[in-house]
């Protein structure tokens, strides 16, 4: 009995010891251990939005890892399909690649990919941030989100907010930036010093991927076309759009096929696009179509994850065989969250290159109704959720 009572204490001192170590922070003379946040515990259509005060707060677990006080919150189309599942097999996995906690679920689970805020508290590793920096970062999708009051990141996954911009503003635009960062520079190849006057088609370029893109290209002095509806025609040319073909007048490959072929295409659309988009290249010339809408993550939520990866890469490889003979590379496109990327986006944004497009903001409350609002469809630039009180709107 005495060596229980004995073995006891001592666990409660390691459990204690180690809740010490992991305890992020504390925000008043006490510590918390809960905080506000809107969850789902089950994938569906926008009633399983629930929100709550008693979430666990989040907690340092590796040295690299910083804790983030969320200021604002970013809403995209991604957040819209995970609520109702898209993904699930695949994140499943990414979140527990070992099946450690057989018993255990994603839920309650926190969306929001885009987040803007403050460094609360960081690991023993991070070195280049301090307690009290404003930072933006986008958030892998297999991590808890941004709709919340604090998130934990890695701190590679984090940038330096611009100055130049308040939290709404930059939660506007990490997904979006880093999505067509990895699309256009990862796998397109291009930079800043070599898109000079190289002709780029950006099919579906009103949303947030495609206004992003549109400023970027411009900046490196492209030459950009774009595909929209008519009623956002003058807003994509203000970003610096150089043709614009409206999808409303009739099908636009036919406008497009009268037009110099392209060095590059970045795909926001899918569909039946890859049909004829890839004829619109320049062949032989090291020409590149980009996909940013692939069937990865509907082929492992459907025939599970490793069947689902077999039919991916048996698809990609076809795809890539069948266009390569014909002179012009098919490559697809990922989202890939970039504290160096957004490094290179806050220059550009506080060199006037970019800016943030934010068409509405609501406030924490009214997260089901900005949820509503992406669901429509047919944005004309960035939903966000301002999240903490009193911060610059």
């Amino acid at each position: 009995m005495r060596m229980s009572g004995v073995r006891q204490a001592v666990l409660r001192l390691f459990r204690g010891g180690q809740a010490g170590r992991r305890r992020p922070l504390s925000t008043s003379s006490r510590c918390r251990g809960v905080m506000p946040a809107w969850v789902i515990d089950k994938y569906g259509t926008n009633e399983v939005l629930r929100f709550t005060e008693n979430i666990g707060f989040p907690a340092i677990m590796y040295p690299n890892e910083v804790i983030v006080k969320v200021c604002a919150a970013g809403l995209n189309p991604i957040d819209v399909a995970m609520r109702g599942g898209y993904g699930a097999a695949t994140l499943s996995v990414k979140r527990d690649p070992l099946n450690i906690n057989q018993l255990s679920s994603e839920f309650p689970l926190v969306l929001g990919r885009d987040v803007s805020g403050v460094i609360m508290e960081r690991g023993l590793d991070v070195n280049i941030f301090t307690e009290g920096d404003e930072v933006w970062a986008a958030i892998p999708l297999w991590k808890q989100g941004s709709l919340a009051e604090f998130v934990v990141l890695s701190g590679n996954e984090v940038s330096r907010k611009p100055k130049s911009l308040s939290h709404r503003e930059a939660a506007s635009i990490p997904y979006v930036a880093t999505t067509a960062w990895s699309a256009l520079v990862n796998t397109g190849g291009l930079g800043k010093d070599n898109c000079a006057n190289k002709r780029i088609l950006i099919l579906g370029g009103s949303g947030g991927v495609g206004t992003f893109s549109i400023q970027m290209l411009k900046a490196w002095g492209a030459h950009v076309t774009v595909t929209c509806s008519q009623n956002a025609e003058g807003f994509v040319r203000e970003l610096g759009a150089d043709h614009v073909v409206d999808y409303t007048a009739g099908p636009v490959e036919e406008p497009l096929s009268c037009l110099d072929k392209f060095d590059l295409i970045l795909d926001n659309i899918g569909g039946d696009t890859e049909r004829w988009a890839l004829n619109l290249l320049k062949p032989w010339c090291g020409a590149k179509y980009v996909t940013l809408v692939t069937p990865f993550l509907q082929n492992t939520d459907r025939l599970g994850v490793a069947d689902g990866m077999m039919k991916t890469a048996a698809t990609v490889a076809t795809k890539v065989i069948k266009h390569l003979v014909r002179g012009v590379h098919y490559r697809w496109g990922f989202f890939a969250p970039s504290g160096l990327a957004l490094d290179e986006v806050c220059e550009m944004v506080d060199a006037g290159q970019i800016r943030a497009v934010v068409e509405e903001t609501f406030t924490f409350p009214q997260v089901p109704q900005a949820f509503e609002k992406v669901e429509k469809g047919h944005a004309r630039g960035k939903t966000v959720v301002q999240i903490s009180e009193g911060e610059d709107s």
